[in-house]
């Protein structure tokens, strides 16, 4: 999609695109002598100029050049062309402020293989391991994960970005990330129930009692949440490009889902959820409201 991507060139909007597109200029390749000849010189040197730039950034493996162009909403054509450097990114912390809190987990999964991050044992790994993508795909990565990934754990995360709550939100797929994962027919089993605050629970769970299940319950959530990433990367795309010429040509099929390494524990989960329905404590209840708001903000 992204070498039939005119929107990303300053001036070129969607309604514009659409015409081009409509003209018979549907690729950078479409755009010989001839097929310029009914434009105005200035687009035609525009068109031109950017193109051979978009090429030449595209054949040098630069995701970001495109990503610092697109909209946010538009950022899924950059998808396909960088899918070989992509990395699926979410992270568990205790709260909302990297001031005053830390990242508890972080799972990244790179369309073949899981990567786990836990505090205490092996954080100081994900440096190198996400320095080997270009591309990362998150939900609310761009507002809260890459953010607290900066501040908390001082990693530089200069990816480009695919933040999949522009890109659904601008399909109509809003409530945060488990309702659009409802919404497109995915189902959590055994996690349905688990959301932001249960993951802190889950954590300090571990930390407390010692219960090596209750970080397995945690690695297996956040693990879920990377593997879903990528198959609605694949549905959000294909949405995408049924409203264009290719919808024929560019569908991708949406990938099956790894095996988890990790089992939720049904005690584990029955218990906690007992926990959250006991009074809170004035602390544990403003976490929850932040962290239920940061969930269903989009």
């Amino acid at each position: 999609m992204l070498r039939n991507t005119f929107c990303h060139i300053p001036g070129i909007g969607a309604t514009t695109e659409t015409r081009l597109w409509d003209a018979g200029l549907t690729s950078w390749d479409s755009l010989t002598d001839e097929a310029l000849s009914s434009l105005p010189p200035r687009r035609r040197q525009l068109l031109r100029d950017h193109t051979l730039e978009s090429t030449r950034r595209l054949e040098a493996d630069d995701p970001n050049y495109f990503d610092s162009l697109l909209p946010a909403n538009q950022a899924w054509r950059i998808f396909p062309e960088f899918r070989h450097s992509t990395a699926y990114l979410d992270i568990e912390t205790t709260g909302l402020s990297a001031g005053r809190h830390h990242v508890t987990t972080i799972a990244l999964y790179d369309g073949k293989s899981i990567f786990h991050y836990v505090h205490g044992q092996n954080l100081a790994d994900f440096r190198s391991r996400i320095a080997r993508y270009k591309l990362i795909v998150t939900y609310n990565g761009k507002t809260f994960d890459v953010p607290f990934l900066r501040e908390a754990l001082h990693v530089p995360m200069p990816h480009a970005h695919i933040d999949l709550r522009y890109v659904l939100a601008s399909l109509g797929l809003t409530g945060g990330l488990k309702q659009c994962e409802k919404k497109l027919g995915l189902d959590r089993k055994e996690l349905a129930d688990v959301d932001g605050y249960f993951a802190v629970l889950l954590w300090r769970d571990y930390k407390r009692n010692g219960n090596i299940h209750a970080l397995e319950t945690l690695l297996a959530y956040n693990i879920v949440d990377v593997v879903n990433l990528e198959t609605l990367m694949a549905l959000a795309y294909n949405m995408k490009i049924r409203t264009t010429p290719f919808a024929a040509t560019h569908k991708l099929v949406v990938p099956e889902q790894p095996e988890i390494p990790f089992g939720a524990d049904a005690p584990t989960i029955r218990r906690i959820k007992q926990m959250k329905k006991a009074p809170p404590s004035p602390a544990a209840e403003d976490l929850s409201i932040q962290l239920e708001k940061l969930e269903a903000k989009f």
